[in-house]
């Protein structure tokens, strides 16, 4: 798919990362939450990509830093309600993704009614591989992302139990925000969630395509 900007290194210049919850009925059942009716989405700032070398911080207000593998599809080029049908043209390629959820606030902020802002948007929360050309996964729906925490195997799941597929996603969800060459959708995350401390080592992957690891380190205030 041509492209005025490199979209190999989409992270640099993308605006938008949408990420959809509750996305595999095992990790909804995990976390006590009912199944949707319809994706559940949120968003994640620019500012949360981080690429490997660096470490995950885990924020100073955060004592239940969870881990989410995810499957992430890369938009290349402008996608405004477009059908079904015709969603996957829209697609430049895919990366694996953890959207890296402080727990702790999360329950904080459904407690209370507000946003998950505190709890998924924190810089660094969205580590990312390298990028993926489309054509190199003749479909997205047949593969297996697993992620491992100091060598432990913690998630593994076949993206073909996705509730609701790609072009359902990006159907929806173009159909409420104008989708962008760059931007970056969060599929969802099978079962395994749980928490990680400073220095563990994730390592995730998608099957034996490529793998990604980072380590966990603790942020500190400033004042």
């Amino acid at each position: 798919m041509a492209s005025s900007r490199p979209l190999a290194r989409f992270w640099e210049w993308g605006k938008n990362i949408v990420c959809v919850g509750r996305n595999y009925a095992e990790h909804a059942k995990e976390l006590g939450n009912a199944l949707p009716a319809e994706p559940l989405f949120f968003l994640k700032p620019s500012s949360a990509y981080l690429r490997e070398g660096s470490p995950i911080l885990r924020p100073y207000y955060c004592t239940d830093l969870h881990h989410e593998v995810e499957l992430g599809v890369v938009i290349g080029k402008r996608t405004r309600a477009v059908s079904q049908e015709a969603a996957m043209e829209h697609v430049a390629g895919y990366a694996l993704c953890l959207d890296m959820t402080a727990r702790d606030a999360q329950k904080e902020c459904k407690k209370k009614g507000l946003p998950w802002t505190l709890a998924k948007a924190f810089s660094t929360s969205c580590p990312v591989s390298e990028f993926v050309p489309k054509e190199k996964i003749p479909d997205p729906h047949k593969l297996k992302i697993w992620l491992k925490v100091n060598g432990q195997l913690r998630q593994e799941g076949e993206t073909s139990s996705m509730i609701f597929s790609i072009p359902h996603l990006i159907s929806y969800i173009s159909e409420i925000i104008t989708l962008e060459e760059g931007d970056l959708i969060l599929t969802g995350s099978p079962s395994g969630v749980g928490s990680v401390e400073e220095n563990d080592e994730i390592e995730a992957g998608i099957g034996d395509i490529l793998s990604m690891r980072f380590k966990v380190a603790q942020q500190t205030r400033r004042t």
